[in-house]
C-alpha cells in the first residue's frame, strides 16, 4: 500500500510540476493570530470547507483519514479514540495527550477531558479543521503534547448562502442539515444546524444526535466583535466488542451486539464573545470570555461488572492577548484564566463479587483553577532566515472533595477491592512549555524549518481521585514531552504543494497503571517517524491528494505495566500501526454531462500489536470509497457516496483484553444519498 501511494504521489508531482496555478493564501490561527500557514515553522494540516463537504462525514474519523499523523479509531456510534502523532491511547488520562478546541477554546477544562469529546462539536458544518502535530505553540496549554485539533465555526459569507439538505443511507441512517450565512458592511450571521439518526450496523446500536451553531459578528474601525454558541445532544445505544480471533470476518458474528444494555447520553453547551480592539495600525488587543457545560452518563460495558458513570463540569474563563505585527518583528503575549467545577459518580446496579460490589464506587467533586501567561515572537533576520520562539507558564489547582467514606469501597471480607477513594485534598501543578524554531526560505514557494519544543499535560482528575486496589494517593505529576522536527514545505510548485517532516519525540513521567493497578508515573516512551502530504491539481479538473505516515511508537525503559507479562522495553506501544495513509483522486469537469464531481479514495492501515508484550496482532486493512455529485437543477444537487466499495471485512479497532481478542466491527459496503437545495 505504501509503495502504491508513494509512486502515485511522485507521478502527480512530475505531471503537474511545470504547470502554473493561482497562489492560494492559507491562514492558520496556531499562534492566536491569523498567520500565513506557508511561513509557520511547525507541522500543520488544514482540512478546508470543500474537503468537509465532499466527505460529508457521519463520524469525524472519516475526515481525519485525510491528515498525515492522525488516525481516529471509531468505536460504536459516535465514540472514538484519537491518535495524533501517537499510538491510539486508552485509559482515563489518554485524552490528555492531545488538545481538542473549538475556535481555539478547549472543548473540556484542564483535568476533565473525555476520550469521546469530539462528538460534542459540530465538525460536520465547520468552516475548516486545523491540526497541529507535536507539542503546540505557547498559545495552547495543558494537553497539547501530541498536537491540537482545532475546529473552526463557519463565518458569515460575503454573499447570501442559504441551504437545506436531506440524506438517507444504509441501516436507516437519516440526516437533515440547514445553514444560513450572510453579512453586510457592519455585521454578519452564520447559523448551522443538523440532526441525524442511525439504527446501527449491529443490533440495538443506533443513535440520535442534534447539533446547532450560531455565530454573529460586527465590524468597525476600532472594535470588532464576535459571539458564538454551540449546543449538542447525543442519545446512543452502544454495541460492545465482539470476541474471538478475527471474529469480525464472520458474517454471523459481525451484526451481533453482545451488550444490548449499553448506552451513552451526552449533552454539551458552550459560548464565547471575542472582543477585538485596534490599538494602532500594527497592534490589537483581544479579550475572549467564555463558558462551557457538559453532562455525560454511560454504561461501562467493557468491564465485566458494568458500572454506570455520570460526569459533568461547568467552566467560566477568558483568553486575552495583545499582538503587534511589524515587517521584521512580530509578537503576541497574553493571560488566560479558567475556573471549573466538576463531579463524577460511579454506581454498580447488580452484585458481581466482593471486589466489585454493588452500590456506589465513587462520588466526588473537584473545583479547579487554571492560570497561564504566555508569549510568542517571530524575528525576520534576513530575506531568507527567521527565528521563532515562545514560552508559556501554567498553574493548575484541584480542590477534591470525596462525598463518600474514605478508603475501600468494599466490605472487610474483600481480598483485593477494585475501588479506593482518597481523602479530601488539594493538588497543585505548575508547568512550562517552550518552543524554538528557525526557518530558511529556499525561495518564494519553499521553506525548510527546524523546530524543538517542550509540551506538558497536568494529570486528569480521574487519574488522581478514581484509584484502585487500595491505593490511597496517586503521587503523580505532569507528563512532559520533548520534540524535534525537520520540515520541508512547498506551495504552488506549478500545481503541486507538499509537506514533509521528520520528527522525534521523547515523553517522560508517563502516567500508567502498574501490575497492582496503581496509577503511577515515571514511564518513558519514544516516538519518531515521517509524515508527508502531497496535493496536485490540473487544468482539466483532475486533482490528487495523499497523506502518508510512517512512524514507530515504543516503550523506552523497563516498567511493570498492568497486563504485561515480561520486560517491554523497546516493544511497540499497542495500537500503533507503523504505516497508515490515504489517497484521493478526483475529477470535477463533467458539467456538460450533469456530473459535477467524481472522487475515489483509498485508505490503508498497517498491522499493529494489541498488547504491550507484542504477542497479539491485527492484520490491518485497505478500504475504497467513492463520492459522486450531480447538478440536477439551478438550485438542486445530488450526492452519492459509497463507503467500503469492495465490501472488505475489517475492524475499526482491535484490542486484546480479559484473555481474548476483541473488535469494534467495521461496516460492510454502504451507500448514502444526499439532496441539497439552495433556498
Amino acid at each position: 500500500m505504501f509503495i502504491c501511494i508513494f509512486f502515485l504521489s511522485l507521478f502527480a508531482m512530475n505531471s503537474a510540476i511545470s504547470a502554473e496555478s493561482k497562489l492560494e493564501q492559507v491562514t492558520i490561527t496556531a499562534t492566536r493570530t491569523d498567520t500565513s500557514g506557508d511561513d509557520l515553522p511547525l507541522t500543520w494540516t488544514l482540512v478546508n470547507q470543500e474537503q468537509i463537504n465532499v466527505t460529508n462525514a457521519t463520524h469525524i474519523s472519516e475526515i481525519m483519514q485525510k491528515v498525515p499523523g492522525a488516525w481516529i479509531s471509531r468505536g460504536n456510534g459516535q465514540e472514538s479514540l484519537v491518535s495524533l502523532r501517537s499510538p491510539v491511547l486508552t485509559g482515563s488520562g489518554a485524552c490528555g495527550a492531545y488538545l481538542a478546541t473549538w475556535d481555539e477554546i478547549p472543548l473540556r477544562a484542564t483535568g476533565f477531558c473525555n476520550v469521546n469529546q469530539l462528538f460534542d462539536i459540530n465538525f460536520e458544518q465547520a468552516s475548516k479543521i486545523e491540526l497541529i502535530k507535536g507539542p503546540a505553540p505557547s498559545s495552547f496549554g495543558s494537553d497539547a503534547m501530541h498536537g491540537v485539533i482545532n475546529i473552526l465555526t463557519a463565518p458569515p459569507s460575503l454573499e447570501r448562502d442559504h441551504k437545506i439538505s436531506f440524506e438517507y443511507g444504509a441501516y436507516d441512517f437519516k440526516r437533515a442539515k440547514y445553514h444560513y450565512r450572510n453579512k453586510s458592511k457592519s455585521s454578519g450571521i452564520s447559523l448551522n444546524a443538523n440532526a441525524s439518526s442511525d439504527e446501527g450496523y449491529q443490533t440495538d446500536s443506533g443513535y440520535d444526535q442534534q447539533k446547532i451553531t450560531l455565530r454573529w459578528e460586527t465590524f468597525g474601525d476600532t472594535w470588532s466583535t464576535r459571539f458564538a454558541t454551540e449546543l449538542s445532544n447525543l442519545n446512543q445505544e452502544t454495541a460492545g466488542y465482539i470476541g474471538g480471533f478475527e471474529s469480525y470476518k464472520e458474517d454471523k458474528l459481525r451484526r451481533i451486539n453482545p451488550n444490548p444494555e449499553a448506552y451513552r447520553d451526552s449533552w454539551s453547551a458552550r459560548a464565547y464573545a471575542r472582543l477585538d480592539r485596534k490599538l494602532s495600525d500594527k497592534s490589537n488587543f483581544i479579550f475572549t470570555p467564555y463558558v462551557r457545560s457538559t453532562n455525560m452518563e454511560f454504561l461501562q460495558h467493557y468491564l465485566p461488572w458494568q458500572p454506570i458513570e455520570k460526569n459533568q463540569h461547568r467552566s467560566l474563563g477568558f483568553r486575552s492577548s495583545i499582538k503587534n505585527k511589524g515587517q521584521k518583528y512580530q509578537w503576541v503575549a497574553g493571560i488566560d484564566w479558567e475556573k471549573t467545577k466538576g463531579s463524577l459518580k460511579e454506581f454498580q446496579e447488580l452484585p458481581f463479587s466482593q471486589n466489585q460490589p454493588q452500590g456506589k464506587h465513587y462520588d466526588y467533586t473537584v473545583n479547579s483553577n487554571t492560570q497561564a501567561v504566555f508569549g510568542h515572537s517571530t524575528l525576520k533576520l534576513t530575506n531568507y532566515w527567521a527565528l521563532d520562539v515562545g514560552a508559556r507558564f501554567e498553574s493548575t489547582k484541584y480542590d477534591y472533595d470525596n462525598r463518600l467514606s474514605d478508603g475501600s469501597a468494599c466490605s472487610i471480607e474483600a481480598s483485593n477491592c477494585r475501588f479506593s477513594r482518597p481523602t479530601d485534598q488539594v493538588d497543585r501543578f505548575s508547568d512550562l512549555s517552550l518552543n524554538f524554531a528557525a526557518t530558511f526560505n529556499l525561495n518564494s514557494k519553499q521553506i525548510l524549518y527546524l523546530r524543538t519544543a517542550r509540551g506538558f499535560r497536568a494529570p486528569q482528575t480521574t487519574e488522581l481521585y478514581r484509584l484502585q486496589s487500595g491505593q490511597v494517593d496517586a503521587f503523580i505529576d505532569s507528563e512532559n514531552i520533548i520534540s524535534i522536527e525537520l520540515g520541508w514545505r512547498a506551495r504552488n510548485l506549478g500545481r503541486v504543494s507538499f509537506d514533509a517532516v521528520l520528527f522525534k519525540m521523547n515523553k517522560d513521567d508517563v502516567v500508567f497503571q502498574d501490575t497492582n493497578r496503581f496509577n503511577i508515573f515515571g514511564a518513558k516512551t519514544s516516538h519518531h517517524g515521517l509524515e508527508a502530504s502531497i496535493s496536485a491539481s490540473f487544468e482539466n479538473g483532475l486533482y490528487f491528494n495523499s497523506a502518508i505516515t510512517v512512524a514507530k511508537h515504543r516503550y523506552d525503559g523497563s516498567i511493570e505495566l498492568f497486563g504485561a507479562k515480561k520486560d517491554i522495553d523497546g516493544n511497540d506501544i499497542d495500537t500503533s500501526p507503523r504505516f497508515f495513509g490515504s489517497m484521493q483522486i478526483g475529477w470535477n469537469s463533467f458539467a456538460d454531462r450533469g456530473l459535477s464531481l467524481l472522487e475515489g479514495e483509498v485508505i490503508g492501515l498497517d498491522n499493529y500489536y494489541l498488547d504491550p508484550d507484542n504477542l497479539h496482532r491485527y492484520q490491518g486493512h485497505t478500504l475504497v470509497n467513492i463520492n459522486n455529485k450531480w447538478s440536477i437543477g439551478p438550485n438542486l444537487s445530488l450526492w452519492l457516496r459509497v463507503k467500503n466499495l469492495l465490501d472488505k471485512s475489517y475492524a475499526e479497532r482491535a484490542d486484546f483484553g480479559f484473555g481474548q481478542y476483541r473488535y469494534f466491527v467495521g461496516r460492510n459496503r454502504s451507500a448514502h444519498i444526499e439532496l441539497i437545495y439552495d433556498l
